[in-house]
């Protein structure tokens, strides 16, 4: 599902979503009001959301969506409304102006499950904007093991599953597993409020502050 206020940018997202063999694109909206009205009678995988439209804005619609997952697409990389959005249950970020090939692998990989913006990359931004980020009450981690523990630090680090498991020398799926409970206890959605989790919660320090 395509979400803009610019019907010439849906249009050539659409033309190149078309073209590929695996991806349908099922449905289009100019604004956060109409895409959660469509979401409601349309199944849908992936939603590509603009942050800036009328009516409602595309952070506060991904807030609201439950279900489908939510590519943000912005202007600008280091857009603080873009972070607002992750926060809000967003799979990542993408810029507007992103290469065909990159849209298309981007799609696939959050349909699969993943992050599109690697956590080390959104941790670096987020040292930038952590004056634009809410703080909220974060679930404590005591409920973690000492293994899910360690995982989400790697995680949060930006380290992906196959060097997760190579460090703790166990099968990728083991981590899998271990990264699935931490989701889960923490109410997390996927690797990119992992990073931004562990930020809040003080157990990664950003590179610009002290450590001690």
């Amino acid at each position: 599902m395509l979400v803009d206020d610019q019907e010439l940018l849906r249009a050539g997202f659409r033309m190149v979503l078309g073209a590929q063999p695996d991806i349908e694109v099922v449905a289009e909206a100019a604004d956060g009001v109409a895409a959660l009205e469509i979401l409601e009678r349309t199944e849908v995988d992936v939603v590509l959301m603009d942050v800036r439209m009328p009516r409602m804005d595309g952070v506060e619609a991904t807030r609201r969506i439950d279900g489908p997952k939510v590519l943000i697409l912005t202007t600008f990389d280091l857009d603080e409304y873009a972070f607002s959005a992750i926060k809000a249950g967003a799979a990542g970020f993408l810029l507007k102006d992103v290469p065909p090939a990159d849209l298309v692998t981007a799609i696939r990989s959050v349909h699969d499950g993943d992050a599109v913006m690697s956590p080390s990359t959104l941790r670096r931004m987020l040292d930038r904007f952590a004056a634009h980020l809410p703080t909220e009450e974060l679930a404590e981690t005591d409920e973690l093991t000492p293994r899910e523990r360690e995982v989400l630090l790697m995680v949060a680090r930006g380290l992906s599953n196959l060097e997760i498991a190579a460090r703790l020398e166990v099968a990728e799926a083991t981590v899998k597993t271990h990264l699935g409970r931490v989701l889960a206890k923490l109410g997390l959605r996927d690797r990119a409020q992992v990073v931004v989790y562990a930020y809040e919660a003080g157990l990664v320090v950003p590179s610009h502050r002290p450590k001690g």
